[in-house]
């Protein structure tokens, strides 16, 4: 590590050693792979057709006779409903059985 009693000042100059410059990258990336873990695509994906799957299937279990023969006597919305809901969950349980791999441990040269 150098001294920064001898490094030329200039306005841009913030007096910052490596070592705290270091350790600021090294928590920003904790925190950015944590926030990749708790957004992974595949929790909003999932979760989102889980939802809209419950609320469909429920829509196709009350529908009426009408709303069955205007589908040509296919309730279209409880099957619609039912795939939405194998979908997200398909997106959930992959979540589960694949996660998102945690950071690596870090070493004693990583240590601020």
């Amino acid at each position: 590590m150098t001294d920064n009693s001898d490094h030329p000042r200039h306005p841009g100059y913030s007096g910052y050693s490596e070592k705290d410059v270091q350790r600021e990258v090294t928590e920003l990336e904790s925190k950015s792979e944590t926030a990749a873990r708790l957004f992974d695509i595949r929790r909003i994906i999932g979760g989102l057709f889980v939802i809209y799957g419950v609320i469909v299937t429920i829509v196709g279990l009350t529908d009426d006779d009408a709303a069955i023969d205007k589908a040509e006597g296919v309730n279209i919305n409880l099957w619609t409903g039912l795939g939405m809901l194998l979908l997200g969950l398909f997106f959930l349980t992959w979540l589960k059985l694949r996660p998102t791999a945690p950071p690596p441990p870090r070493t004693d040269d990583e240590t601020p």
